[in-house]
């Protein structure tokens, strides 16, 4: 179903300026814009994706990965096709590289997309496995309705959403989970076809606007894994968006056309993790490495367990009512409640 695009600007000759992204992309006739799902219809941009679904499932929250947001809880997980990143390592290429053309794709309108969430027993939607922004007019709608009726809402993103987009959406959305891919130009521009700094730009505008905030680091062997700019991205994460951002070091795998790469070595996101904790980061957490003990949340003062995970679900909550740590009192940071049933703790004191 295609619908006209908003954030597009009218230009000379029938030409459209797209504002969505940090790409705004200028379109001829006929033509589309990076992202590969607007095309502009002679002088006007519309969506060539509004509903249409390439991939549904039913996922803990843990799996966005949010860590800090209702834990335990599921969320309706929705993607169509197209990005405007060219990721060198896309663990979703078969969607993001797609065309509408050359793809199979259902068709969930908003109000269908809510009753689906609701049957599923889902606290949450999340807009994820390619790029929501480039699917915007559909996520913004559907954001609405789920707020309307009671639910969560989340995006995992790349970040490179305008400021008037994010802005106009922030209102329905609770979560952003963005993915800072490198603290690098270099790597942005030569691995993703990208820039840094309009993500950076976007995950402190999230945090502004009240959106809860969660900061994701694929470490990839020889292009982003230096101390030093583990260290600088640690920092600016302190200094930009608190000691308490939850963020997420997550381990590689050889994919697409990154398959000579060995996955990382797990004593370089062990390092990740120390260094961000020199930096004064309290919740750092090491991903896509089944059982490691810092998949957890521990109290940051006195070191207790407070969250267990393994494989993206919650296995034991140890938290308060009052969100607090049973042994010290310490106030953790969670937006939400525990979804599942836990023996809830008296604080300390």
């Amino acid at each position: 179903m295609i619908q006209e695009a908003m954030f597009y600007e009218k230009l000379a000759e029938n030409k459209v300026r797209c504002n969505l992204c940090a790409h705004h992309c200028k379109i001829n006739p006929g033509k589309r814009g990076i992202c590969g799902v607007r095309e502009n219809c002679e002088g006007t941009l519309f969506s060539l994706v509004y509903g249409a679904v390439a991939s549904e499932s039913v996922a803990h929250i843990e799996q966005k990965p949010l860590y800090h947001y209702y834990p335990g809880s599921t969320a309706y997980s929705v993607g169509t096709i197209g990005c405007n990143f060219r990721c060198r390592h896309c663990q979703n290429w078969t969607l993001s590289r797609a065309s509408p053309e050359d793809t199979d794709l259902g068709m969930l309108s908003p109000p269908q997309l809510i009753r689906q969430v609701k049957m599923a027993g889902c606290q949450s939607v999340s807009w994820t496995y390619n790029e929501p922004t480039v699917w915007y007019e559909y996520t913004y709608d559907g954001a609405k309705l789920a707020k309307e009726a009671g639910l969560g809402t989340s995006y995992v993103t790349n970040g490179y959403i305008t400021p008037e987009a994010l802005e106009q959406i922030a209102p329905y959305l609770d979560a952003f989970s963005v993915d800072v891919k490198a603290f690098s130009e270099e790597f942005y521009r030569e691995i993703c076809g990208a820039k840094l700094a309009p993500v950076l730009e976007a995950a402190l505008l999230a945090k502004q606007l009240g959106i809860h905030v969660e900061v994701v680091n694929l470490i990839i062997p020889t292009h982003n894994d230096s101390s030093e700019e583990i260290r600088e991205l640690s920092r600016w994460v302190y200094e930009k968006l608190g000691k308490d951002t939850p963020l997420h070091f997550n381990r590689f795998f050889p994919y697409y056309e990154m398959e000579d790469l060995p996955p990382t070595p797990v004593d370089t996101l062990d390092r990740a993790r120390s260094i961000a904790i020199e930096e004064g980061m309290r919740f750092v957490y090491v991903g896509n490495v089944p059982g490691h003990p810092h998949e957890n949340t521990y109290c940051p003062e006195c070191g207790a367990l407070l969250i267990a995970r393994g494989f993206f679900e919650v296995q034991e909550y140890n938290l308060t009512l009052e969100k607090t740590c049973p042994k010290c009192g310490e106030k953790i940071p969670i937006v939400g409640e525990y979804a599942g049933n836990s023996n809830h703790i008296p604080d300390a004191g």
